[in-house]
């Protein structure tokens, strides 16, 4: 390793290539996103919008399997072998089974997202398995800090999506054929993996704390934690398709998509300090800087969508959403309070934290309680950032608590 990558600290290695690899991914996705809401109109986008929030509320269990295998990987490097064979086997039955179960489900997605026929449903089924495989395999490289290859896995997530929903978007411009774009670019990532993970990994003798029950059991407290937080930063969408009329929750399902994307641009810095906020002595750090960076990435971002907010209709949509033109900028306040708080989840999971999850839970059923009751547009928006920036504090408060006997007694031993 070059010298001036060996000064910077162990959270920050590899920060240029992955936030190169994830900025073009989140721009694909992005890209799509904007396309879609361009070429759909509110009322299609909308319903499109909702798809979006289930998938993602549903790849939980893919980011707990991420989890899992990073955070393993990373304090045992010594039975890699196992951990990934142990990975893989768990996740090729999960994928299947959340797949079947999300089938099943699917009806009841139609009628919750008041959707005019099944097929976009069914097509959500069909991309959560992908999706679900690539978890654990973006989990495996992170936990063994291979930077490219995990890169390679983060390109191929955003530009085939682009391409592919594009393409399907301009021949038919439903919410159907945007979801199918998606299901068949879920398949691209999961084939780099495949192809970056092909060779043998060596084997040690087994550790009983690898064993497949084990790690299924971590990757469902971790899923578990996970879909709190993306019920959390999703359920907004779906409150708002039953509490608004069908333009005014197409018009906030626009602002979301500032917010999703102030809330995916920091995502690098998660990805980079996780396993140092797995291990005891570099967490506190990783945390503090982490959330510095957030912020500050939030807090350039929200200014640029206050001073130049017909820019920013312009990526939300353009003139189909300027009446939310004036409102950008609280859209991006809630993009910043979501990564905040996303980077202070992984943190919980990083030390297999339980009881702070509790709060997130609270969160959510606040919001739908809350939610429930506005009756505009802008009332929703400040019901959904106050709640959700209450969280924030009541989150950070507990990790400072928490972090400041260990960074106490790491300076003692020092």
């Amino acid at each position: 390793m070059p010298g001036s990558v060996k000064r910077l600290p162990p959270w920050l290695q590899g920060s240029g290539l992955i936030a190169v690899a994830m900025g073009v991914m989140n721009l694909g996705t992005y890209g799509f996103t904007m396309v879609a809401a361009r070429l759909l109109g509110p009322r299609p986008y909308g319903a499109f919008a909702g798809l979006m929030a289930t998938l993602l509320v549903l790849s939980v269990l893919q980011l707990g399997l991420q989890a899992t295998a990073a955070r393993r990987i990373s304090a045992d490097p010594e039975h890699i072998g196992q951990i990934e064979r142990g990975i893989l086997r768990v996740t090729y039955r999960a994928a299947l089974l959340l797949g079947g179960l999300t089938l099943l489900l699917s009806p009841v997605f139609v009628l919750v997202l008041r959707l005019d026929d099944l097929a976009p449903a069914v097509l959500v089924a069909a991309t959560v398995v992908p999706l679900t495989v690539m978890g654990a395999q973006a989990g495996i490289l992170q936990g063994e800090r291979r930077w490219a290859a995990l890169a390679m896995v983060y390109l191929t997530v955003g530009v085939p999506r682009l391409l592919i929903g594009t393409a399907l978007i301009a021949l038919h411009p439903t919410e159907t054929a945007a979801m199918g774009g998606v299901a068949l670019a879920a398949w691209a990532p999961v084939l780099v993996g495949w192809w970056v993970l092909r060779a043998p990994r060596p084997s040690n003798p087994p550790s009983e704390d690898h064993f497949a029950r084990r790690i299924a059991w971590e990757s469902i407290r971790n899923s578990q934690a996970l879909l709190a937080f993306f019920a959390v930063s999703n359920v907004d969408v779906v409150v708002a398709r039953n509490v608004l009329d069908e333009r005014d929750a197409g018009l906030y399902a626009g602002g979301l998509i500032l917010t999703k994307a102030v809330l995916f641009l920091p995502q690098f810095v998660v990805v980079l300090a996780f396993p140092s906020m797995a291990a005891a002595g570099e967490r506190g750090t990783a945390v503090r800087r982490s959330l510095a960076v957030v912020g500050a990435m939030g807090l350039v971002a929200t200014a640029g969508a206050w001073l130049l907010s017909d820019v920013a209709l312009v990526f939300v949509g353009g003139g189909q959403y300027d009446e939310i033109a004036d409102s950008l900028w609280l859209f991006a306040v809630l993009g910043t309070v979501l990564a905040m708080l996303q980077l202070l989840v992984y943190a919980v999971l990083a030390r297999q934290g339980r009881r702070s999850v509790y709060l997130v839970w609270a969160a959510l059923a606040a919001l739908v309680l809350v939610g429930a009751t506005a009756s505009s547009l802008p009332a929703l928006l400040l019901v959904v950032v106050a709640v959700d920036a209450l969280l924030l504090v009541a989150l950070l408060v507990i990790n400072l608590f928490l972090l400041a006997p260990e960074r106490a007694t790491h300076d003692a031993v020092r």
